[in-house]
């Protein structure tokens, strides 16, 4: 992952079980003495529209994102708005949950920072988060809201401007956000000649192409349209990293263990469900422009 572009199950809120009685108490007639007892079954379906959960900040939901965190993912380094992918995303799993936009506070953590193992100042996190077994030893993850490949970003005359295979840019500088599932693709897909170098944040890696201090750098997709079309002056994409497992799937991260996994999660499989999750990739995610995978 790095920054900046532009997923469906439907679910029932399941009624606590405290419920049962007190409205039994309320009926007329009592029941017969012959009548069996009233009995609950539990599933596996977790409770979704609850008004409250067992939150960092009793009664809010405090999100962490990147500082900064790009567009299209969030317009203006400004999640608050509700501007951009994943903060659209975030507002509409929070109205899931049952809680307002006012109930939603923002705050802002470094990639490396939120996958690394221990207590967290924030209930969840999202910032092209790539849902891995390894992270999930230290983490855990919704369901995905969003799949995409990683892709090759470059400079117009560069040495790898116009290169169309995987073998061609063997040779090339390359250079990648550390901990990211970018780094991982570049060396196990691209398998460069040259050490990669390594950066604390996105915008470190954009920078050294900028400086030409790199020849090329590694995003996902959408973060590679916008950079071209917006970030860099004569940016040009090489082409997309094919994956033998789909794509990468983004999920939120919340801490390990945490009691709103289940929840979070059942509230993207509805919007996947009821077709919002697509609206929003339709709003804000562009998927117009065909990118060829690199063989």
């Amino acid at each position: 992952m790095i920054r900046p572009r532009p997923l469906t199950r439907t679910l029932l809120a399941i009624a606590a079980v405290g419920l049962v009685l007190p409205l039994a108490a309320c009926t007329a007639t009592p029941a017969p003495e012959t009548s069996s007892p009233v009995t609950t079954t539990t599933t596996d379906t977790p409770t979704v529209a609850q008004p409250t959960l067992d939150t960092y900040t009793p009664g809010v939901l405090t999100v962490a994102t990147g500082d900064p965190a790009y567009s299209p993912w969030v317009e203006d380094n400004d999640p608050t708005t509700g501007q951009g992918f994943e903060s659209a995303v975030i507002y509409a799993v929070a109205q899931q949950l049952g809680y307002t936009n006012d109930q939603v506070v923002w705050v802002r953590t470094t990639f490396d920072a939120a996958i690394a193992p221990g207590p967290k100042a924030w209930d969840m996190n999202i910032q092209q988060f790539t849902i891995t077994d390894e992270r999930k030893q230290a983490v855990d993850f919704s369901t995905p809201y969003y799949t995409t490949n990683q892709a090759i970003v470059t400079y117009s005359g560069s040495p790898a401007d116009g290169v169309t295979t995987l073998a061609g840019l063997a040779g090339i500088k390359f250079g990648a956000q550390v901990g990211t599932t970018s780094l991982t693709a570049l060396n196990d897909i691209v398998k460069p000649t040259n050490q990669p170098k390594i950066f604390n944040s996105s915008d470190d890696v954009v920078h050294a192409l900028v400086n030409k201090q790199v020849e090329a750098i590694v995003v996902d997709l959408p973060t590679a349209l916008y950079l071209t079309s917006a970030e860099l002056d004569n940016g040009v994409i090489v082409g997309q990293l094919s994956s033998s497992s789909g794509g990468d799937d983004f999920g939120i991260l919340l801490p390990k263990g945490s009691s709103l996994t289940a929840p979070v999660s059942a509230a993207i499989d509805a919007l996947r469900a009821d077709g919002t999750l697509a609206q929003i990739q339709q709003k804000w995610l562009s998927d117009s422009i065909s990118v060829p995978v690199l063989q």
